[in-house]
């Protein structure tokens, strides 16, 4: 494939995906007040965080034959959390618990 048909491609991609994105605050920006809209935009973020949680921890067993499970996918997992959970209660940030706590599980996994 030529170097000038991938850029076509990617480009095109990229297009497609900012348009998914914004067409949607384009076609409810004049609905902005309306209560399902405010509703939405009050629950839906702690909703999916809470969804991404559970994902996250779904095959995680804390006592794991009656001990505590410190096998090496469950240390870096326990630690991961409660970083997530600590930096999100000293700063009150999401995006900067999220990164901490990502950054650090990779850094645990990828060290050993």
């Amino acid at each position: 494939m030529e170097t000038s048909t991938l850029l076509i491609f990617i480009v095109i991609s990229a297009l497609a995906t900012f348009a998914t994105r914004v067409l949607p605050f384009i076609a409810l920006s004049r609905h902005a007040d309306h209560p399902l809209i405010l509703h939405l935009g009050r629950y839906l973020p702690p909703a999916v965080m809470m969804i991404l949680v559970i994902y996250a921890l779904r095959d995680f067993r804390p006592l794991a034959e009656g001990h505590m499970n410190m096998t090496p996918n469950g240390l870096p997992v326990i630690i991961a959390s409660l970083t997530v959970v600590a930096m999100h209660l000293w700063r009150r940030n999401a995006l900067l618990s999220i990164v901490a706590g990502t950054g650090l599980y990779m850094l645990m996994v990828q060290l050993g």
